[in-house]
């Protein structure tokens, strides 16, 4: 280094002192209002003594920082206790710009379970077989619209990624690992299969995470396979300036007849969808499958090997399914009005 060289800090270390203060909103703060309340729980998919799983609508930030007071995290503390003395907490992350299946704790053993769960490091197993292979069935699948279509329409994603600065000294960006030695990467991994044909320059691809990583559906999707999530604007702004809003469909492509739409009566052009000039993110977790902690907890606390007689009928796995947001219901149905 030469005097006077400017040396770039990051701003998650230039503010550390001031990120541990305002982790996160406190809830005390909020005071939502009954139409408020009403709207957070119509979110909610499931709940039982332990968990809580909702169907997080787009552009809902999940953690609340010190400029951000309307987060999930926030709101559901303040509205979703259910008489509990404090409500659910965070076991995992969804984008602010993405939607679908979010699952938080309801008490700090379950909270601990599932933070366990979700670790990518390979935790010990237990000495219950069921939970075990419960743990091992546990998965989540995303559906996303990209530009273009993957070569192969199913395949195994095992890109590292890291993280760099760029000019400016405070924008973080996600990239694939050079594999070079000069930067700390995280392995990350994602299986794919592609939906459908491609139609109108895009195509809907199914997405399984096998690691969790910051943004790496997305950057699996632009970088190792070519093919950037619509309304991905970090990460696949090199095809969006090009992006075409899609057409209404009136007519068979191959033959140029009219035809029935499978479209829903009264459906109107919704900003963020492909009809849209400035579509919103099309990425969504559908679907996810974790063990019913609700039925292992007692044992997991009093490291048991074998279940009391009224827990062992429930059932050892619970699967959601959330519907997708009204964006990519609606480039969901035009796109598949192209196939009737």
């Amino acid at each position: 280094m030469e005097v006077g060289a400017r040396v770039w800090v990051p701003v998650s270390i230039a503010e550390t002192r001031v990120s541990k203060r305002f982790d996160c909103i406190p809830s005390g703060t909020l005071h939502p209002n009954a139409d408020e309340i009403d709207y957070l729980r119509r979110l909610v998919k499931y709940k039982d003594y332990a968990i809580l799983v909702l169907n997080k609508p787009p552009k809902l930030p999940v953690k609340g920082s010190l400029p951000v007071h309307n987060s999930m995290d926030a709101l559901a503390a303040a509205a979703l206790s259910y008489y509990y003395d404090e409500g659910p907490k965070l076991v995992h992350r969804l984008d602010r710009e993405s939607s679908g299946l979010l699952l938080m704790g309801r008490t700090k053993e379950s909270i601990n379970h599932l933070h366990w769960l979700f670790n990518d490091i390979n935790p010990a197993k237990s000495s219950c077989k069921a939970w075990n292979d419960a743990c091992d069935a546990k998965f989540q699948r995303y559906w996303a619209l990209v530009i273009g279509t993957p070569k192969e329409n199913e395949g195994l994603i095992r890109s590292p990624l890291s993280k760099i600065l760029l000019d400016d000294g405070k924008t973080e960006r996600v990239i694939l690992a050079q594999n070079v030695g000069l930067e700390p990467s995280q392995e990350a991994v994602t299986e794919y299969r592609v939906l459908g044909p491609m139609i109108n320059g895009c195509s809907w691809v199914e997405l399984r995470p096998l690691t969790s990583r910051k943004h790496q559906l997305r950057v699996h999707c632009a970088e190792a396979l070519g093919t950037p999530i619509v309304g991905d604007y970090k990460y696949g702004w090199f095809v969006h300036r090009k992006w075409k809003q899609m057409p209404r469909v009136d007519i068979e492509q191959r033959t140029g007849k009219p035809y029935k739409l499978r479209r829903p009566e009264g459906l109107d052009v919704q900003k963020g969808s492909v009809l849209s000039k400035v579509p919103l993110l099309h990425l969504h977790c559908r679907e996810l499958v974790l063990p019913n902690i609700a039925k292992f907890l007692p044992l997991l606390s009093n490291n048991a090997e074998t279940l009391s007689p009224g827990l062992s009928g429930k059932p050892d796995l619970l699967r959601f399914v959330a519907s997708m947001p009204k964006h990519m219901k609606i480039s969901w149905n035009l796109m598949s009005s192209y196939l009737v």
